[in-house]
């Protein structure tokens, strides 16, 4: 398999939803619906893609903001979807929230279209720092009263992930659900929880 580029993964993960609320809300499943056949997709097509920012290759994509962004996906979506189940879905995170930081620093989250920002943003929401999670919870708050009407519905939906994220820091300090795969042991607390049916965001 060949590393594909930046565009490439752009291409692949937006098709028309960067610009288009009707677009993006039709690939909600693609993104968030954890299907084994897209899990599948991914890693054929991208994972010589993975594996090179792992091998910490694709720096040079965070010379723009759009290159930024495809360095994102590549380092906090398709581990989750290639290595989903596993300690690895979670390997590149601390990569994605450093570019996804870089990205707010430079000023250059502004020129990234509705339907793109969401997805910088996700590194925060991922994150189990606590001021990570505010950050995140702040930005879509701020978005969900700038982005235009077409967008709001979805920006409110992204809110309530955020503030759903939120929750689960601020009351257990990590995200329970994650314990298993990382080998981590789980309180009364946690297990009471994840036993209820509490949230595991398509990572049990």
């Amino acid at each position: 398999m060949q590393v594909a580029g930046a565009d490439a993964v752009l291409a692949y993960w937006f098709g028309d939803a960067a610009t288009d609320p009707v677009a993006a809300e039709a690939r909600r499943s693609l993104w968030f619906g954890g299907s084994a056949d897209v899990d599948a997709t991914i890693a054929t097509r991208f994972g010589a893609t993975l594996e090179a920012a792992v091998r910490g290759e694709l720096e040079s994509w965070q010379g723009s903001p759009r290159g930024t962004l495809a360095y994102i996906l590549v380092c906090d979506q398709f581990p989750r979807n290639v290595w989903r189940g596993t300690p690895r879905a979670f390997a590149l995170d601390a990569q994605a929230l450093a570019a996804a930081r870089h990205l707010m620093a430079s000023g250059q989250f502004v020129s990234l279209t509705p339907g793109e920002k969401a997805f910088a943003l996700l590194p925060f929401e991922h994150s189990e720092s606590l001021d990570d999670q505010r950050t995140c919870v702040a930005h879509f708050e701020t978005l969900v009263r700038e982005v235009p009407d077409a967008w709001r519905a979805q920006y409110e939906g992204y809110l309530d992930y955020a503030r759903q994220h939120l929750a689960l820091i601020e009351r257990f300090g990590r995200f329970p659900h994650r314990n298993r795969v990382l080998g981590r042991e789980s309180s009364a607390a946690e297990l009471a929880f994840l036993e209820a049916g509490g949230a595991t965001f398509g990572q049990a």
